[in-house]
């Protein structure tokens, strides 16, 4: 199944992002799962959330994968929604 992860960051969190970046991004070759993802940005273009959408088993494997992404352990977002999705194009 697919679900489309959207997380917030907390204000003032871009440096918990950018430290946290390159393990985030090994931990998403590393799973294998990712198949799309890109970060939100802020009016002013800045790096404010996450879009990631998981090719996983289901929503448990989908919470889990949300729970040990590097950004998530160094406590980076605000609020995290996970949403079954389809892909139409």
């Amino acid at each position: 199944m697919l679900v489309a992860l959207i997380a917030r960051d907390k204000p003032g969190a871009l440096q918990t992002r950018l430290d946290n970046r390159a393990a985030h991004l090994a931990y998403i070759e590393e799973t294998g799962v990712v198949a799309q993802a890109g970060p939100l940005l802020d009016e002013d273009g800045a790096m404010c959330g996450s879009l990631v959408i998981l090719d996983v088993a289901g929503m448990a494997a989908a919470r889990d994968w949300a729970a040990a992404d590097p950004y998530a352990r160094a406590g980076l977002f605000a609020s995290v929604d996970l949403i079954e999705w389809k892909k139409v194009i």
